[in-house]
């Protein structure tokens, strides 16, 4: 018997409750997931505020919340590179084995297909409400953006005073007034 395993991959800037019920749902369907944690190496500016650490934390956080089996997943850093035509050897490198990849990204989808992977796009969630940009816009404007995330994540915020740097990123320096 072969496992199915399905491979699902974002920035995660920050995790939220649209990931979440991504992730809950993909688990419903294979046996294991990987989590590719997108855009690895960039961190500190303003679409890409937390580091690669702090999005795994804020992805096992949620996961133990919801009694999620460790042997269940894998978490990945992923960086980025910018040869589509070789990017998906990369992934394929820094992985376990998959099956089926997860993506509501045309690019990523295409990419997959073209190297004869099992391509599926995952249930919609409110994409205009739960997006990392909503997210972060909220943070910096001081607006709800709690509700849109899991408790776990707001620990993580809270831990690693991610909220103070996101509005500090977001300050203009005093040469541009």
């Amino acid at each position: 018997m072969s496992i199915k395993r399905g491979l699902i991959i974002g920035r995660m800037q920050p995790f939220h409750k649209g990931h979440g019920q991504v992730i809950l749902k993909t688990l419903e369907e294979v046996d294991e997931i990987i989590i590719g944690v997108g855009s690895a190496q960039i961190s500190h500016t303003l679409s890409d505020p937390f580091t690669a650490g702090e999005r795994i934390m804020m992805i096992k956080r949620f996961l133990a919340e919801e009694d999620v089996d460790p042997l269940k997943y894998y978490i990945v850093p992923m960086e980025d590179i910018e040869i589509n035509a070789i990017w998906v050897a990369h992934v394929q490198m820094m992985t376990p084995p998959f099956n089926t990849v997860y993506s509501g990204n045309p690019l990523v989808q295409r990419l997959f297909l073209e190297a004869n992977y099992e391509v599926k796009s995952p249930l919609p969630y409110n994409r205009n409400l739960l997006s990392g940009r909503e997210i972060r816009k909220r943070m910096i404007d001081n607006k709800d953006w709690q509700s849109l995330v899991p408790d776990s994540t707001i620990e993580i915020l809270k831990e690693i005073d991610g909220i103070n740097r996101i509005q500090h990123l977001s300050q203009k320096e005093q040469n541009e007034f």
